[in-house]
């Protein structure tokens, strides 16, 4: 008997949940073998599920229900896990938590020996304790208000999923109001990355995803100051979406954009003392952190790394206008490649600012983007590799093997793409 579209999908979604839970065992061990060829294998069902949704034109409602009850299902082990010992999210802990006490995360430092009084078990262990936060007002204001209501690594984790449910939703919707196919939502709920990076190990580049959607979809609606307020927001948790500036030239009214940034700068009101920096340790991260860098450390050699991070920067820029020139209504693909693509060239690139991406990638021009979220999984191999006194780099073969698949869906699709028209042509004749 031959299987339909429904039954492979369910098949596949059952190898997910399988490898997936595996996965969730070994999170005490994360980047051992064992934990990335669980990875891997669902990252493979994954990438075969978006070629199911790429073959069929449409699934069923129930398929789609069952697909997101199974995404739930799956999220449930690694949420209840706690996260490594210096994952981010023990930083966003701290930072709610001196907030609420009534001092600046922008003026301490974790390690100074005078603050040592204001550590919990849940800070204790932060990283990069010698510097000060990094993160932006919007990302600090959101960490208090959690810390408000409940000041623990768990109550952030639910936060964050939280989101997760947001972001499902308001694409379920957004699909179903342009009639689009609706199993869309599923590359996005099915993505490995949601699972280690948001319920495992919770990093506030989810909240940003969110934002950016709402923005996005706030601009194809035509609601211009809502737009313009929630992209300023997005850029008030992490500055990567700034590359996307010139996707709103005359999309949105000079009022609304005034609107914005005066809400953001608003944000700042609260940390304002003598001393204070905007971007907090930003600048030193630029000139000291790297993960997975290969253009930024090729780049590097030649200029300082303040100029290769403005360099970054610009490309983002350029190919937002370059997109803009090219589109006049929204697509989401123009949303996903300016930050895909000054991402490549920045210092750190870490599974989870890949987050961002997830909402947009729906169509074959970010393929290779789908494709960049599953190959970049064996990066977690670091972890292990420091956990048996190992320096913090990515081995070559991992970096060759991330990138190097997604230069090859590109190119295939390049070819793909000048080549149809040539057979096309041939064919008639």
């Amino acid at each position: 008997m031959k299987l339909t579209p429904s039954h492979r999908l369910y098949g596949l979604g059952a190898i997910l949940l399988v490898s997936l839970t595996i996965a969730s065992r070994k999170l005490g061990s994360v980047g051992e073998p064992s934990f990335i060829i669980a990875l891997l294998v669902a990252g493979v069902a994954y990438l075969l599920a978006i070629r199911e949704f790429f073959s069929t034109q449409n699934f069923p409602r129930h398929v789609i229900v069952i697909g997101l009850v199974l995404a739930a299902l799956w999220q449930i082990p690694f949420l209840l896990q706690p996260p490594g010992l210096d994952d981010d999210v023990h930083r966003y802990v701290w930072d709610g938590r001196v907030q609420r006490l009534g001092y600046n995360p922008y003026m301490l430092v974790p390690s100074d020996p005078a603050l040592a009084g204001l550590h919990t078990p849940e800070t204790r262990t932060l990283n990069n304790a010698e510097v000060s936060s990094p993160y932006p007002a919007g990302a600090q204001l959101f960490f208090r208000g959690v810390a408000a209501i409940h000041e623990s690594i768990f109550a952030f984790k639910v936060a964050f999923a939280v989101c997760e449910v947001a972001i499902v939703l308001l694409l379920f919707a957004e699909l179903c109001r342009l009639g689009q196919a609706e199993h869309w939502v599923l590359v996005y709920a099915w993505n490995p990355l949601l699972f280690t990076c948001v319920a495992y190990s919770g990093h506030i580049d989810i909240l940003g995803a969110l934002l950016l959607l709402l923005s996005a979809a706030a601009l194809q609606r035509r609601w211009r100051a809502a737009a313009a307020v929630a992209f300023g927001l997005a850029v008030s948790v992490k500055f990567l979406p700034i590359v996307l500036t010139p996707l709103y030239w005359r999309r949105v009214r000079v009022r609304d954009a005034l609107v914005a940034i005066l809400i953001v700068g608003l944000l700042y009101v609260p940390f304002l003392h003598h001393g204070w920096s905007a971007t907090g340790s930003l600048g030193v991260f630029v000139q000291r952190f790297r993960f997975n860098d290969p253009v930024f450390a090729t780049l590097a050699r030649i200029v300082s790394p303040r100029v290769v991070a403005g360099l970054a920067v610009l490309v983002g820029l350029c190919i937002s206008v370059w997109l803009r020139r090219r589109h006049d209504e929204y697509s989401p693909d123009t949303f996903a490649w300016p930050m895909a693509a000054s991402l490549l060239c920045a210092p750190v690139v870490y599974p989870w600012y890949l987050l961002w991406l997830l909402p947009f990638v729906r169509s074959v021009a970010t393929v290779p983007l789908m494709i960049w979220t599953i190959s970049i999984l064996p990066t977690f191999y670091v972890w292990h590799l420091r956990g048996l006194g190992g320096q913090w780099f990515v081995p070559d073969w991992i970096m060759f093997l991330e990138f190097g698949s997604v230069a090859a869906a590109g190119a295939i699709i390049l070819f793909r793409r000048f080549t149809r028209p040539a057979a096309a042509r041939y064919s008639t004749d």
